[in-house]
């Protein structure tokens, strides 16, 4: 059964996939909705598929187990009540290029289809694990490596990413969780012994293993005719949805932060600018966004003036 990232994807996949059929049956007279031959879009586009790269072991946790995480306690129980759309939890994929709808299965699971999102530059940059995964580190000129830490309840999170710095440069991320440094389990250390062993660490080479902020959601939307996707915000809060909107068709919730546009971070931007961005971002937009119960949770030991004045906001390249 075909995945899609969006709701559109998939009905003009559908279209396509009926006016095919119907073609190569020799009975185009018949096609559905009224297409004629004359179709606005190819039948065999060479967009983007998205594909799945993992496959969780048998009895193994689907993501990552947060009973624990920041202090939270995250039971099945609070989750049903804070959370209950995380109860089930999202797929992990990576967008690969393949020609003509070339569906291979990855690891026995099936592939997204994207005839209308494939193309999008924000669907490849807001790509997110919910996994573990090791980056290599350097220091800069100035011997930094752009990166300051919290230490929330024996965890040690990421709290800031300055710009052009090298962590900004291998795409860590504000709310990331750092595992190890050098091979070494950091759990229990203090915000200030990891900052020491960052300024003890070699200028290259830095080995830094962390977990990405769980609970993301990525939603691919698209723009209608007045340029609209359909929720508003407030302090990068999603309050509102627009009925029959592309946020309502594609499961945008109320009570969300938006934590990225289009793989660009917003965190700390005033409502205005994460306006302009999805302005400006093309008619497909990627946001990337977590439930304000956890994000609240995530800010609250957080300053607020360097997440704002020095927070890296540019435009992702990878």
């Amino acid at each position: 059964m075909a995945l899609y990232p969006s709701l559109e994807d998939m009905k003009i996949d559908q279209l396509m996939k009926a006016q095919s059929e119907v073609q190569n049956s020799g009975r185009a007279s018949l096609a559905p909705f009224g297409l004629s031959n004359n179709t606005p879009y190819p039948l065999t586009p060479s967009a983007p598929l998205i594909y799945e790269t993992s496959q969780p072991a048998p009895n193994a946790p689907v993501y990552p187990s947060l009973g624990e995480y920041m202090g939270l306690e995250l039971s099945h129980d609070v989750i049903a009540a804070n959370m209950p759309e995380y109860l089930q939890a999202p797929s992990n994929t990576a967008l690969v290029t393949r020609p003509n709808y070339a569906v291979e299965p990855v690891n026995k699971i099936g592939a997204l289809v994207a005839p209308l999102s494939g193309q999008s530059e924000g669907l490849k940059k807001g790509f997110v694990t919910n996994g573990v995964r090791e980056v290599i580190l350097c220091k800069n000129a100035e011997g930094k490596i752009g990166l300051r830490v919290q230490h929330i309840n024996s965890g040690i999170f990421v709290s800031l990413v300055t710009k052009d710095s090298p962590a900004a440069q291998v795409g860590l991320r504000f709310g990331d969780q750092i595992l190890q440094i050098n091979g070494s389990n950091v759990a229990g250390y203090t915000m200030d012994k990891v900052h020491d062993i960052f300024k003890k660490c070699p200028v290259n080479g830095i080995s830094v293993v962390v977990r990405d902020r769980p609970f993301e959601r990525t939603v691919t939307l698209h723009k209608d005719s007045a340029g609209k996707i359909g929720f508003s915000f407030k302090d990068g809060k999603i309050i509102n949805l627009v009925l029959d909107s592309s946020a309502a068709r594609n499961g945008v919730l109320t009570d969300h932060n938006l934590l990225e546009v289009n793989g660009q971070n917003v965190i700390g931007l005033k409502d205005k600018e994460i306006t302009k961005i999805i302005a400006e971002g093309g008619n497909i937009i990627t946001v990337t966004i977590i439930p304000s119960f956890i994000y609240q949770h995530m800010t609250k030991s957080m300053s607020s003036s360097l997440i704002k004045g020095s927070m890296d906001h540019s435009i992702p390249a990878f």
